[in-house]
């Protein structure tokens, strides 16, 4: 199922995909008690404003995911998961822009598998953690390099506005097994930066999800950035960058200057 949020006549409102053509989604992605199914037909997919797919209360990071991506920083994977925290102020939707600030000159694009938590999720074993996550979406963590590492912690540099775009839609029904095999590039430019799959993790879903949930209650639409793999570069004023995950979709946004 394709799960998009859009902007209707009377504000953000989830709705469903069918070969092109989305409707209004009738129930509550998040309540069991009231089951997901098609509503009133909006139109063609091309024709309706995309919103972020979700609005989470918080968002989880986990850093040097990837061991060639630690490596490429000098850094060590670490023997957990590494957790931190994205403001969700950073969040925005496909097609808008991503906003350089004065305050850092070297910002970088970082691509990611998305995990949406379906309900909430406390202290959740590894063996059913993935009964908690709704779908998955595609994300970009983009990063201040020169505040990450003034600051010696990354609080600011992950969280400047603009700096999480999410989307395009939360593909639901997935298997383990199938986000695992979902390949994860990158372009800048039309020019491939990061390209490798979901498997190459250190640490994978259901773990992140264990993990996280050990230290923290996760609710539903609260979001769990998996980590990125090599390839990341410096992203400036007039750059295009794409997020592709494999057959769940593309997440283009353009790179704009201070305003």
């Amino acid at each position: 199922m394709i799960v998009i949020r859009y902007q209707s006549a009377t504000g953000p409102a989830f709705g469903l995909v069918e070969n092109g053509v989305a409707f209004a989604l009738d129930g509550d992605l998040f309540d069991p008690a009231r089951p997901v199914r098609r509503g009133r037909k909006i139109g063609p997919l091309a024709d309706v404003r995309l919103l972020a797919p979700v609005a989470p209360g918080k968002i989880v990071a986990v850093g040097r995911n990837y061991a060639d991506h630690a490596k490429e920083h000098g850094g060590e994977v670490p023997p957990e998961p590494l957790l931190f925290l994205k403001a969700p102020s950073a969040v925005v939707g496909p097609g808008e822009a991503i906003r350089l600030t004065p305050l850092s000159q070297h910002v970088e694009h970082e691509a990611e598998l998305a995990l949406v938590i379906g309900r909430t999720a406390k202290h959740v074993p590894v063996a059913k953690a993935w009964d908690y996550v709704l779908g998955v979406t595609c994300a970009n963590d983009v990063s201040a390099r020169d505040l990450q590492k003034r600051d010696g912690q990354w609080a600011r540099a992950k969280s400047l506005d603009t700096f999480c775009p999410l989307g395009p839609w939360i593909v639901t029904g997935l298997s383990l097994d199938e986000v695992l095999n979902l390949p994860i590039t990158c372009r800048v430019n039309g020019v491939v930066k990061q390209q490798a799959t979901a498997g190459d993790m250190v640490f994978g879903p259901a773990t992140l999800v264990a993990h996280a949930s050990a230290a923290m209650t996760l609710f539903p639409g609260d979001i769990i950035l998996t980590g990125t793999p090599a390839g990341v570069s410096p992203i400036r004023a007039g750059d295009s960058v794409e997020v592709e995950l494999g057959r769940i979709g593309i997440l283009r946004n353009p790179v704009l200057g201070d305003e």
